[in-house]
């Protein structure tokens, strides 16, 4: 088998990275050793999102992405339950909700819509909301999607161009790279793929397939629960969590840290996290996290002590050191390419990183600056 690009990995920032190639002309291959969908994806809440992001190149990255996704969706209709239903950041009391303020401010700067919520109008946004918090800020961009329907459908319409192929259930098993230091092929469970470049978008195990390239990558999985309720009539509004989830998205802690998110869903169930916490691949479901999540949840809305849990399900995120995900070419072997290392953004930011990546294969000019995502601000030293 012979393609212009394989890209391992068929998650939501594979799908979008074999999208955007196809849609540039070029033949693509997508592998994955499960299912679509079936690790970082699968394990995620859909979410794409600005209010988390303090100003930066992560948060440039995120308002690109949010206009590629309603570019998508306009394309592919409802496929994947695109809904923008906006986002609303509650702080617990006076002092968080100062600090939040002066955070939205900066976003304000760099183009998020961000709108200061007084307490007393937290209800008129959502009803069932506790009377005891300090006040919010309301983030009309931000938006969700059910990820595995949108990794799913994405890569259909990839394959309807003609120009992608995609194998599920089909390990990779190496990465050719010849005496010049460039890629030359994939190796895989159903054969070997000739090809000129490798997209790495294989989520929490990125590290490990730039190592079958010889390259090292410090991607490590941060371990996080959600809780499903049974369906319910629609009951919460927007996406709402506590400011200090913001914190705790860009904390170094290996421990556990939680905070409240909570949305609606279009089957009607509310979602509810969010944990991290970094135990390596341990899928070891922790009732100890589940309460405290629930816990945290009833805070932000009290009629969630009165609703049953249909399930949970965990899953891993990709975290880098510096919080910043790798997108882009590698320096230390030519034609690999890196699009991994999201963490919990990775849906919100697949669309922007299908995007440049397929604009850096094609040597066209990328939207943004791609430099801070480089792989080469990390130690340029190969495996072995």
């Amino acid at each position: 088998m012979i393609a212009d690009v394989v890209v391992i990995g068929a998650g939501v920032v594979g799908a979008c990275c074999a999208r955007a190639c196809a849609e540039a002309g070029l033949t693509v291959v997508v592998v994955d050793r499960g299912a679509v969908a079936g690790g970082t994806t699968g394990g995620g809440e859909g979410n794409i999102l600005v209010s988390d992001k303090e100003p930066g190149p992560e948060l440039d990255l995120a308002l690109l992405s949010r206009e590629l996704w309603a570019q998508m969706a306009g394309a592919l209709g409802d496929s994947f339950e695109l809904d923008p239903k906006g986002g609303l950041v509650v702080a617990a009391n006076a002092a968080t909700f100062e600090q939040l303020l002066r955070f939205a401010d900066a976003q304000r700067a760099c183009g998020v819509v961000a709108e200061p919520v007084a307490a007393s109008d937290l209800p008129d946004l959502e009803p069932r909301i506790s009377r005891d918090l300090a006040g919010g800020v309301l983030y009309p961009q931000d938006m969700q999607v059910q990820p595995m329907l949108a990794a799913a459908h994405i890569i259909e319409s990839a394959r309807a161009t003609g120009r992608t192929t995609l194998l599920t259930e089909c390990a990779v098993t190496g990465i050719d790279v010849d005496a010049t230091g460039v890629i030359s092929g994939v190796r895989t469970a159903q054969g070997v793929i000739s090809t000129r470049y490798v997209i790495n978008a294989a989520g929490t195990w990125g590290g490990e397939i730039a190592a079958l390239a010889g390259v090292e990558l410090p991607i490590l999985p941060r371990r996080g629960f959600i809780l499903v309720t049974e369906p319910l009539p629609p009951m919460v509004r927007h996406k709402v969590y506590a400011a200090d989830y913001v914190a705790n998205v860009a904390s170094d802690n290996a421990g556990l840290e939680t905070s409240a998110v909570i949305e609606g869903t279009h089957s009607g169930t509310i979602l509810i996290g969010a944990s991290r916490e970094r135990v390596g691949f341990d899928k070891t479901l922790d009732w100890k996290v589940l309460g405290r999540l629930a816990r945290q949840a009833i805070d932000v809305f009290p009629f969630l002590a009165d609703v049953s849990l249909l399930r949970t399900y965990g899953g891993f995120r990709p975290y880098c050191p510096d919080h910043l995900p790798v997108i882009g070419p590698d320096p230390r072997v030519a034609g690999l390419m890196h699009a991994c290392g999201h963490e919990g953004a990775g849906v919100g930011l697949a669309a922007a990183t299908g995007h440049v990546i397929a604009q850096s294969i094609t040597g066209a000019p990328t939207s943004i600056d791609l430099a801070p995502f480089s792989p080469a601000r990390f130690e340029a030293s190969r495996v072995g």
